[in-house]
């Protein structure tokens, strides 16, 4: 059970985190990421993601000689791949980046090691990996081919962090640990206990990677509720924002916030993987799916009678129309723009828009690639002083501190209640 080396394939969001959960216990952590920015970043002891209380944990973990970054993988006695699960196509899940991960690690695994998948993926995916890895290896046998008496075990483990809070729902939260055999889910167990003060909750490979799909699908769901809530309160001339304040009054139920549309690496992909493999079976799970992707669009509909209205008032052109998008993240007080509705809203105006459009954006520097040349980046004064047109897209705490005096303008889209 012991485990001197552990390396980690991928070191995003999730990677780098776990990284320096097991270097903070003083086990020597090789990370692995073909980024050389990011290689050279770490290797300086700092970050290049924003995840608060990250960047302390792995500058320490450095010093220490605990935590080093790498392009190729080495060899450790445990491998955790947190490599993206993009989807393609139709909304099928993309299993490019795990295959490429555990191409990687095949020429460097000995007998004795273990390899555990943690991006998520669809069922059947922790399987797939050990044939790669057994293709990869004949010299080795794997569990699919000798069970419990396999050279390499085998395991799958999600992450069920929020980003913002990854350095403590890392540490605090349960584990599901799905074993491609028992003895694979007992040692990827006891690898997860160096750091971990949840509980380690024991099952199947399929199940755990049907687990992190429901769990993201779950919540889909629900958002869907309220997304699609809000579109009727619009059609009807109701605030949905008072009418779901007063519905929770009710003791069994718990109606959550609408916004502009769902973002981020998980629930706005993970919930495709079960429709795509359950096409006929998952028919509420891709209504919902539809109704938050759908939502970015009610958005700029919006928009757009706004900026006709503001035409009318004002007289001016459409090229002097000013609109400014409030949030680019997917989620408050994060920079991570992955799959964000806000960022796709933003771009689609910018994209119909004959005047400026202005991103308000606090938790980054540098406007990404696909509205660099669009989009002017611009702080918070600046933009309510010179915007025709306010659209809030994520409710910063930056942008729930403004003074309702501060907001001047008649033409505002909120998918946030933030002003409401």
């Amino acid at each position: 059970m012991s485990f001197e080396t552990i390396s980690v394939i991928g070191l995003g969001y999730i990677g780098l985190p776990t990284a320096a959960a097991f270097a903070s216990r003083k086990k020597k952590v090789i990370g692995v990421d073909v980024n050389q920015h990011a290689v050279d970043t770490i290797n300086r002891g700092a970050i290049h993601i924003v995840e608060p209380d990250l960047d302390k944990v792995v500058k320490e973990a450095v010093e220490a000689g605990c935590l080093q970054a790498v392009i190729k993988p080495q060899p450790a006695d445990a491998f955790l791949i947190a490599v993206p699960t993009p989807f393609k196509g139709d909304h099928e899940p993309d299993m490019v980046y795990v295959q490429a991960a555990a191409k990687s690690i095949a020429p460097v695994l000995k007998k004795g090691d273990l390899v555990i998948l943690e991006s998520t993926s669809p069922v059947g995916a922790t399987e797939q990996m050990a044939e790669w890895l057994a293709a990869a290896r004949p010299d080795l046998t794997f569990p699919q081919q000798a069970g419990e008496a396999a050279d390499i075990n085998v395991a799958y483990c999600p992450e069920r962090v929020l980003p913002g809070k990854v350095m403590v729902e890392l540490i605090q939260n349960d584990r599901v640990v799905g074993g491609m055999t028992p003895r694979c889910s007992e040692r990827a167990s006891a690898l997860y206990k160096i750091f971990l003060k949840g509980e380690c909750v024991i099952t199947n490979a399929r199940t755990a990677e049907m687990c992190k799909l429901t769990e993201n699908s779950f919540r889909d769901v629900n958002i869907a509720f309220a997304n699609e809530l809000s579109l009727i309160c619009d059609h009807q001339n109701i605030n949905v924002w008072e009418l779901i304040r007063l519905a929770n009054r009710h003791p069994r139920v718990n109606i959550l916030q609408p916004g502009p549309g769902v973002g981020g690496h998980c629930i706005a992909v993970d919930p495709w993987f079960i429709v795509a493999q359950n096409p006929k079976e998952a028919r509420l799970v891709r209504t919902a799916r539809e109704v938050n992707d759908g939502k970015p669009y009610w958005v700029l509909d919006k928009v757009k009678s706004a900026v006709a209205d503001c035409l009318t008032a004002t007289g001016k052109r459409a090229a002097e129309i000013k609109i400014a998008c409030f949030g680019l993240a997917f989620k408050p007080d994060i920079d991570d723009l992955r799959e964000s509705p806000a960022l796709e809203i933003t771009h689609m105006i910018a994209d119909w828009h004959a005047g400026t459009t202005l991103a308000v954006e606090p938790n980054v520097h540098q406007l990404p690639k696909v509205l660099a040349e669009k989009v002017a980046l611009t702080d918070t004064a600046q933009a309510l002083v010179d915007a025709d047109v306010l659209v809030m897209l994520v409710d910063h705490s930056q942008f729930k501190a403004i003074s309702p005096d501060q907001v001047k303008q008649e033409w505002i889209i909120d998918t946030k209640g933030v002003w409401r």
